[in-house]
């Protein structure tokens, strides 16, 4: 039986989860409310949250696995992309774990984590794609198109080049005052306004590269000039605001989904990433699938955030092909898949 350990810290989410011989025994996730107030991520409390989070949530995914330390195979961490000082404390522990018990680590790329996420089976027959497979990775930081050949052959189609598509929705949605995040609040808001109350230009972008960076500009020069006339426009319209914008960048991102189908030919689509937990992405990708006889793979939602299962799964393939990481290896705050 192989066993291994999955351990994430990119960002501001601490969470370990074991998985052995490809099925899931436990995922933890300790979340940081420290940011909240802040309006995003502070990368220097969310260090200090890894390191004070980092030992319980490891000991409970050990203890709801119902394994000791002493049946782990390999221990997998979030090697980066993501906050330096976050990677580092996941990156030191598994190092120390791995020299304790005298087994190997597994690197992971967090982004090719997101898109294995899909091979992370919590029962034995659960379905997963079959290469070759496109994946729409949509997050906070990154909007990518990949074409995924196997677990370590993955070709970037198209990319972001400036904002992410969750970056928009958090952006407009401090523009419109709510929280942070904001992703989540533009969803719940959405469902209760007309998506067709405003109209916002979208970008011409060549080939399947995205942007997000001039939409967020119309959206805030919109409510600029529409308060200047009624206080109150935001308050009075926030949720046929949330809604129309979410149209939006819903079909900035279909649109090029689309090109992609049709230049590569493949049959099966997958999201991930933070912002496929939306429920009008879920449903336009669904949607999109369906209209054209193509499979769907769309992630649970406890998947589609920064989780140690996700790191575990991508750690057991390379596992697999004896992939082992030197312990003088560093984090990376960046990389492309």
């Amino acid at each position: 039986m192989i066993t291994i350990l999955g351990i994430e810290s990119s960002c501001d989410d601490t969470s370990a989860a074991v998985i052995r011989d490809g099925l899931l025994l436990s995922n933890v996730i300790a979340s940081q409310s420290v940011h909240e107030e802040y309006g995003g991520v502070v990368p220097e409390l969310a260090s200090r949250a890894h390191q004070q989070n980092i030992v319980p949530v490891v000991d409970a995914a050990i203890k709801r696995a119902g394994i000791t330390p002493s049946d782990l195979s390999a221990i997998a961490f979030t090697r980066g992309p993501g906050l330096l000082g976050s990677l580092l404390v996941g990156t030191s522990f598994a190092k120390g774990m791995s020299l304790g018990l005298r087994i190997p680590i597994v690197d992971v790329n967090h982004l090719h984590g997101h898109v294995l996420s899909h091979f992370i089976r919590e029962k034995e027959h659960d379905e997963v794609p079959e290469y070759p497979f496109l994946t729409l990775l949509i997050s906070g930081g990154n909007s990518q198109l990949i074409l995924v050949r196997s677990y370590n052959d993955m070709e970037i189609l198209g990319r972001t080049i400036d904002d992410a598509a969750g970056e928009a929705f958090d952006k407009c949605a401090k523009i419109m005052g709510l929280p942070y995040p904001g992703g989540p609040h533009i969803d719940r808001l959405a469902a209760e306004g007309d998506s067709h109350a405003f109209k916002f230009t979208k970008p011409h972008i060549p080939g399947l590269d995205y942007s997000f960076s001039g939409l967020k500009t119309a959206f805030l020069y919109t409510l600029r000039d529409a308060v200047k006339q009624d206080p109150d426009f935001v308050e009075k319209h926030r949720a046929h605001l949330a809604a129309s914008i979410q149209r939006t960048i819903i079909e900035i991102l279909m649109e090029k989904l689309a090109k992609a189908v049709e230049q590569t030919g493949v049959k099966t689509v997958a999201i991930g990433g933070g912002v496929s937990a939306n429920s009008g992405v879920r449903d336009a990708v669904a949607q999109f699938c369906q209209e054209r006889g193509l499979k769907a793979f769309i992630p649970a939602r406890k998947f589609t955030t920064d989780n140690a299962a996700m790191v575990a799964i991508a750690g057991y393939y390379k596992y697999l092909d004896h992939q082992f990481c030197p312990y003088d290896a560093a984090p990376y705050a960046r990389v492309t898949v």
